[in-house]
């Protein structure tokens, strides 16, 4: 009976030591959690972000609604998109929300909804490429992709240059002080656990150590992080009109394992991981951020979490390899002449 009353008392004991640590831990993230803290308004500007309908993209779009910007919602599923926008008009008291249907799995959907901002939109002043996806299965889109290469960079790689013209006319027009444009890649830290990239196999066909698919989806985020930097470099002689950063949301609460199966065990592991991650509205932040502070307007080529910069892989500083990441996604996309703007 002791031995049990023990024994009992050592387990609670110990219960209680792990609840300790883990209020601990959940407080320190809490604290350095980043938050924007700009009341600037965005009448009068446009922003585009992509999967806009779920998680920390629609929280942006709230946010970015709430300031007054004609916002477009692009994203893949129209009945979600819906539901969305109704919240965030309700919400925002916004009314000039609006949807466009883009699959980035498709590079057909791509240039058709780029086609159609420009014949709608007379200026876009933000784009957030935030939509991804990952996945425990490869598979290959009807363009031959892998699936997490095309959502998570090559889809947002064609569309950036399809609307960077439109973005270019925006940077260059006279009507107001403040001229910066502003490209947003949400990336994540998980681009840290990739060593090499083969750009010659971008498919993931030929090295066999490449087809894991925590690597593919790391590739990807390294990819973002690569574009960032090489279309910054690309954009300097236009000043600093036009900026492009790269960032961490961190660990966020969403829908993103919605591309894995085992639902249920998605599930718990969701409610396990909970303690230890943000919210949606948390993880925008730093996309609001990169969207509406006076104090990055400058600011480009940058890699940001919690609302500051932080730092990359050295494979991320790589400028020769974010060079060759370029070129070898031209093709990939099938970037016409027409399209290229450098």
């Amino acid at each position: 009976m002791l031995n049990s009353v023990c024994s009992l008392s050592i387990m609670t004991q110990i219960g209680l030591l792990i609840l300790v640590v883990l209020g601990v831990i959940k407080a320190y993230l809490i604290l350095t959690t980043g938050v924007c803290t700009s009341t600037k308004k965005l009448t009068g500007k446009t922003v585009i972000i992509t999967g806009a309908n779920t998680g920390i993209g629609k929280e942006t779009a709230l946010d970015l609604a709430k300031r007054g910007a004609r916002v477009i919602l692009a994203c893949r599923d129209p009945k979600k998109a819906a539901i969305a926008k109704e919240d965030i008009i309700r919400e925002s008291r916004n009314k000039n929300v609006f949807i466009r249907q883009l699959d980035l799995t498709s590079l057909k959907s791509v240039r058709k909804f780029a086609a159609d901002i420009l014949k709608s939109e007379l200026r876009l002043d933000v784009l957030i490429n935030n939509a991804g996806c990952a996945t425990i299965e490869k598979k290959l889109t009807e363009d031959g992709l892998e699936v997490q290469m095309q959502s998570n960079h090559f889809g947002h790689f064609l569309l950036t240059n399809l609307l960077l013209g439109l973005m270019m006319k925006t940077a260059g027009t006279k009507l107001e002080v403040e001229k910066s444009v502003r490209i947003i890649n949400v990336s994540s830290t998980a681009h840290r656990w990739i060593k090499k990239l083969n750009l010659d196999d971008l498919t993931f066909e030929r090295d066999p150590s490449d087809n894991k698919i925590l690597n593919i989806y790391g590739i990807t985020k390294l990819c973002n992080v690569l574009f960032s930097k090489e279309l910054a470099k690309k954009l300097e002689p236009f000043g600093k009109n036009i900026t492009v950063n790269a960032l961490h949301p961190g660990v966020v609460q969403t829908e993103f394992g919605r591309f894995l199966p085992y639902e249920t065990l998605v599930k718990i592991a969701s409610h396990v991981s909970s303690i230890f991650s943000k919210s949606a509205k948390e993880g925008a932040q730093t996309s609001i951020h990169l969207a509406v502070a006076d104090e990055v307007a400058n600011v480009t080529g940058e890699y940001f979490s919690d609302c500051k910069i932080a730092k990359t892989s050295k494979l991320a500083k790589d400028l020769e390899l974010a060079k060759k990441l370029w070129e070898v996604s031209e093709t990939f996309v099938k970037l016409k002449p027409e399209e290229r703007h450098f």
